[in-house]
């Protein structure tokens, strides 16, 4: 009897099996809370939102702040720097257990995919865009252009690439939007010799790299600082190093992934689903077939390509999010029909064919919102902080650093938001710093190294809706980045240690 190969879980399998432990987990960890504060502009005042679900209004002074045992500046939410609810220290308390039932699985889902509706619209928006540029045949001609350009040059491209998402997260925590990146990079990656996993590696392993060791991302370091008490200046030499040597070992590694899979097709992890792959990104490019690159096909490409570092400007100095980067791809889709002169029929064929290859994807998302309503619901996150703010608490120097690591490693997988972490975890785990006698922002360093440790592999996170798209098994996409993770543990817990050296 011949045994049937093992086929590893595809990413909706591998959520819906961490939802049920989730659930599980909510029926076992004790249920417990922090009281919240956030800043009402329209009074303006602080509010306390107690446990019990009542509400206490408070002066916005320093004088609120102090009294609270809130060591942040009262300018930090008067001007809008802080606008989530943080976590009070000392005002942790059991709750009833609220314990989630089957019914919860699925519920969850359904409502983690509802709540990320603008994540979700934003992507089938994209897939569309693209579906329109194929439909115009701009992709082709482009794409046969640089193949000719770029013969025994083609790790420029990938270095390139990964020079500019690694700025690009350290920057402005570019990760989440470098979804935006696949469709038209990944082409151009299958040209030039390379495969799935490098796609990944140049896009979401740099630019999360980069976020990691953030040196001005206002979504992670920023917020974090802030959240601390201090100025995200503080320890900003020891990020930049990390920065540095981090997108290094980022290149080093790609070069030696990329030139084994030149030398040998074979070696790649992801060999078996090649033609697949390719038959799915580059369904519209035949390198037989040469079409002209007519200035039309030029402008159409000038203007897709122009949406992206449009889109980088917008989250930078706009404050836009997923609705406006929508609307940004979607008018520059209504542009390019009327230029092109596609029909009607055929633009919106192409526009409704692209968005449908995304669905997926986005459904993903959705997904792993589901795990986290779960925890949030349950009320458990709070109290796996609590039990990890005192297991840390009272540790020598060196020792506290590498625990606060290990901690944001693992609360990393609980809240996957680097912002929504920041204001829940750093009000408690950065006063812990004054009683071991180290600076805060040695905390928040191990906060932001901590949790991209865990964001390369957590399932909640974006991993596996990268991995969707692409259409790689989460087993693959561990044998690739481990070593990467290991690489980036020894370098936060070296770097944590060097600092407390020069205490």
């Amino acid at each position: 009897m011949k045994l049937k190969k093992f086929a590893f879980p595809t990413a909706f399998t591998i959520l819906f099996a961490i939802t049920v432990i989730v659930v599980g987990l909510t029926w076992i960890i004790p249920a417990g809370e922090y009281q919240r504060l956030s800043y009402n502009s329209a009074e303006p005042s602080l509010v306390v939102a107690k446990i019990d679900g009542s509400h206490e209004v408070l002066p916005a002074t320093q004088a609120t702040l102090n009294d609270l045992n809130v060591s942040i500046e009262i300018n930090k939410f008067t001007d809008g720097t802080i606008k989530k609810p943080i976590a009070i220290p000392g005002t942790y308390e059991r709750v009833a257990q609220q314990p989630k039932g089957i019914m919860d699985i699925t519920e969850s889902m359904v409502k983690g995919t509802i709540e990320g509706a603008d994540v979700i619209v934003f992507i089938l928006v994209l897939g569309g865009l693209i579906g329109v540029v194929n439909q115009t045949g701009a992709f082709n001609a482009g794409l046969t252009a640089l193949a000719n350009r770029t013969k025994g040059k083609e790790f420029l491209v990938v270095f390139g690439v990964t020079i500019i998402l690694s700025i690009g997260g350290t920057s402005c925590g570019i990760e989440e939007e470098a979804v935006a990146f696949y469709p038209i990079l990944v082409p151009i990656f299958l040209i030039l010799g390379y495969d799935a996993i490098v796609c990944v590696g140049a896009i979401f392993l740099a630019s999360s790299m980069g976020a990691g060791f953030s040196t001005v991302n206002p979504f992670s370091v920023v917020i974090a600082s802030n959240a601390s008490g201090i100025s995200f200046i503080e320890g900003i030499g020891f990020r930049t190093i990390g920065l540095v040597i981090g997108t290094v070992g980022v290149l080093v590694y790609l070069y030696w992934y990329c030139k084994k899979i030149k030398k040998d097709p074979t070696f790649s992890y992801n060999y078996e689903n090649a033609e697949s792959f390719k038959q799915r990104f580059l369904s519209h490019y035949d390198p037989n077939e040469i079409l002209e690159f007519s200035w039309r096909r030029k402008v159409i490409l000038c203007l897709f390509v122009a949406a992206f570092p449009i889109m980088v400007w917008g989250v930078m100095d706009m404050g836009w999010w997923f609705p406006q980067m929508a609307a940004l791809f979607l008018a520059i889709a209504i542009i390019i029909i009327f230029l092109s002169g596609l029909k009607e029929k055929t633009a919106i064929d192409g526009f409704i064919h692209g968005a449908s290859e995304l669905v997926g994807v986005s459904l993903i998302i959705g997904l792993a919102r589901g795990v986290n309503l779960v925890m949030e619901q349950g009320k458990i996150a709070d109290t796996i902080l609590e039990f990890m703010s005192h297991m840390v608490a009272g540790m020598p120097p060196s020792l506290f650093l590498l625990a606060q690591l290990v901690v944001f490693i693992c609360l990393g997988f609980i809240v996957p938001s680097s912002s929504g972490l920041a204001v829940l975890a750093m009000p408690i785990m950065a006063p812990l710093a004054d009683a071991v006698g180290v600076p805060r922002y040695m905390v928040v360093s191990a906060y932001n190294w901590g949790q991209y440790i865990m964001l390369f592999l957590a399932p909640t996170g974006l991993v596996l809706a990268t991995l969707q798209m692409l259409d790689i098994s989460y087993n693959k996409w561990l044998k690739f980045i481990m070593p990467m993770v290991i690489f980036m543990f020894v370098l936060s817990a070296t770097l944590l240690l060097v600092q407390v050296a020069f205490l």
